[in-house]
C-alpha cells in the first residue's frame, strides 16, 4: 500500500478514534510498526496529526493546553470503555450536565448523533461538539485558561437556573470513608452544583481513583447515584453495599 493511502486510512481512523497507538494502525494498514512511525512523522510535519509518543491524536483535541490534553491522553482505553457504558444511559430527548474532567470530555465522541441538550462549563465538550446534533448551553462565568473550564459564583448560578436528566461528572478522588475529593475548591462547586441540579448523577470513574484521597474532601457519597468504572475486583462491592449503581 501507498504513503497516500495509508495516510488517508490513517487521518480517518484517528478522527475517528481521537487517539491511536502505532501498533493498532500497523494492524490497520499491514504493515510494520517502523513504516507506521515513519509516516506519522512525517504527517505531524504536514500539520495533519499531532504526533504522541506512542501513537498519533487529532488535531482538535490539541487545541487545549497541555495540561488538559496530557489528562485526556491518559488512560485512554480505561475511559473511553467507561465511556461507552455512560453513553449507553443517555437517550434522545435527554437534558444533561458534563462537567470540564478529562474522562467526560471523551464521553463526546459517543454522543454525538444523539439528539440531546448538554449543560457544559468545559470549552473542549464544546468544541467536540460543535456541529453535530447535540444542542449546547455553555455555562457563564470566568475562563481558567488552564483547564479551558467556566468556573466562579456566576457559573454556579447559571447551574442552579437549570434542572436536567443526568449530570456526568469526573473526580480526584473517592473513597467510602471520606467520600469525594477534589484537587480544586472551583471544580468542586461546579460538581456540587450539577449533581444537586440533576436527577440522575453518574460518576466517571477509573480505577486509579477509587479509593483515593485528595486536597480538598468536599461531599458525601450520596450526591452519587451511579459509579461508572472500569474496575471489576471486590474493590468496587464497599461502593455497591453503600447503594450506588455500579456500571462495570
Amino acid at each position: 500500500m501507498s504513503y497516500q493511502n495509508r495516510k488517508q486510512k490513517i487521518l480517518k481512523f484517528v478522527e475517528t478514534r481521537g487517539e491511536v497507538d502505532v501498533k493498532t494502525l500497523a494492524q490497520l494498514v499491514e504493515t510494520s510498526e517502523i513504516t507506521i512511525r515513519r509516516d506519522l512523522a512525517l504527517m505531524a510535519t504536514d500539520g495533519l496529526i499531532f504526533r504522541t509518543h506512542g501513537g498519533a491524536m487529532k488535531l482538535s483535541l490539541v487545541n487545549t493546553p497541555v495540561s488538559f490534553e496530557q489528562k485526556t491522553a491518559m488512560n485512554i482505553e480505561q475511559k473511553d470503555y467507561i465511556c461507552r457504558l455512560a453513553a449507553q444511559e443517555i437517550f434522545d430527548g435527554d437534558i444533561i450536565f458534563m462537567d470540564c474532567g478529562s474522562t467526560v470530555f471523551r464521553l463526546c465522541q459517543f454522543i454525538k448523533n444523539k439528539t440531546i441538550k448538554v449543560i457544559t462549563n468545559s470549552l473542549p465538550v464544546v468544541y467536540e461538539l460543535s456541529n453535530t446534533n447535540v444542542s449546547i448551553n455553555l455555562i457563564g462565568g470566568e475562563l481558567e485558561n488552564k483547564r479551558q473550564a467556566i468556573h466562579g459564583k456566576i457559573a454556579v448560578e447559571h447551574i442552579n437556573r437549570y434542572k436536567a436528566d443526568k449530570a456526568f461528572v469526573g473526580i480526584d478522588g473517592i473513597s467510602i470513608e471520606n467520600g469525594l475529593s477534589a484537587a480544586s475548591e472551583k471544580e468542586a462547586e461546579i460538581t456540587t452544583a450539577m449533581s444537586a441540579n440533576a436527577r440522575m448523577t453518574y460518576l466517571l470513574c477509573d480505577s486509579s481513583k477509587l479509593g483515593k484521597e485528595k486536597y480538598l474532601k468536599f461531599a458525601p457519597l450520596n450526591i452519587i447515584d451511579v459509579l461508572v468504572t472500569n474496575e471489576k475486583s471486590a474493590i468496587i462491592k464497599p461502593y455497591q453495599d453503600f447503594g450506588l449503581r455500579v456500571l462495570n
